[in-house]
């Protein structure tokens, strides 16, 4: 199961079509209810979901209005006795105006307009640890964080200032020659790891996917309308890498 955003979206994709690319002629369903998604061989009795939840913590409505709460992750109880947990969150922290989707945020007893959305990434963050603590059994369940997925909506990012963002970007970055340093919530999401008392494996995609600003649906993504999309990825395209890399920790287990 995924657990996340659109980025997890883009990696379920991802493992979808490469699992039906391994065996195409095998059966497959694939439903939605709800915020979940799945995706089903019947004939390997495998089941690869989707959890949409962008923040991994609750958002509930109230009489003040929409309220994030950073202490509450009631969403856990679909995460429960699945075999391997992939998850995700970042890129909705960020947002602000009408793409906020929360009006406060709930600290314990206490409710901010605003706060230093890494601080409270943070937070929110060591809630799903204690989570993981609290209700996995290692013995049963593999649990994997995603990792940031970088986007490129700036050109002086990679150093180039005629790039306004990913759009026209043909070519990758090399990586002998670029070394942009840790994300700020690469960070905060190694240090909150670092926490667990059950173990939690990172897949480490940021500084690979920085390299990649090449990688974006640009003008073709978001459903066609003509605005630029440089946070998510194509596919086939860096979520198959993502994959790669969940595979390969999948087999040393």
């Amino acid at each position: 199961m995924f657990v996340g955003d659109s980025l997890s979206l883009n990696q379920w994709q991802s493992l979808t079509c490469l699992l039906h690319t391994a065996d195409p002629l095998s059966l497959y369903k694939s439903v939605r209810i709800g915020d979940l998604s799945i995706f089903s061989f019947p004939e390997y009795d495998v089941n690869v979901y989707l959890s949409r939840n962008a923040f991994l913590v609750d958002i509930i409505n109230t009489s003040v209005g929409r309220v994030l709460q950073l202490d509450s992750i009631q969403g856990g109880r679909l995460w429960r006795d699945i075999d391997v947990l992939i998850f995700n969150t970042w890129h909705w922290w960020l947002h602000t105006g009408r793409k906020q989707p929360w009006d406060w945020i709930q600290d314990g007893d206490v409710l901010y307009k605003d706060m230093d959305r890494l601080v409270a990434y943070e937070k929110a963050l060591n809630t799903w640890a204690k989570w993981v603590d609290t209700n996995v059994d290692p013995t049963k369940t593999r649990v994997f964080f995603q990792g940031v997925s970088p986007d490129h909506n700036n050109g002086s990012s990679w150093g180039d200032l005629s790039a306004k963002n990913c759009g026209g970007q043909a070519k990758a970055l090399n990586g002998w020659s670029y070394r942009p340093g840790p994300h700020p919530a690469e960070l905060v999401v190694e240090k909150v790891l670092r926490s667990i008392a059950k173990p939690v494996s990172l897949l480490d995609v940021t500084a690979l996917s920085q390299l990649r600003k090449d990688g974006h649906p640009s003008v073709y993504g978001h459903g066609g309308h003509r605005d630029m999309d440089c946070s998510h990825w194509c596919l086939a395209g860096v979520p198959d890498t993502w994959n790669a890399l969940l595979y390969a920790a999948l087999l040393q287990s």
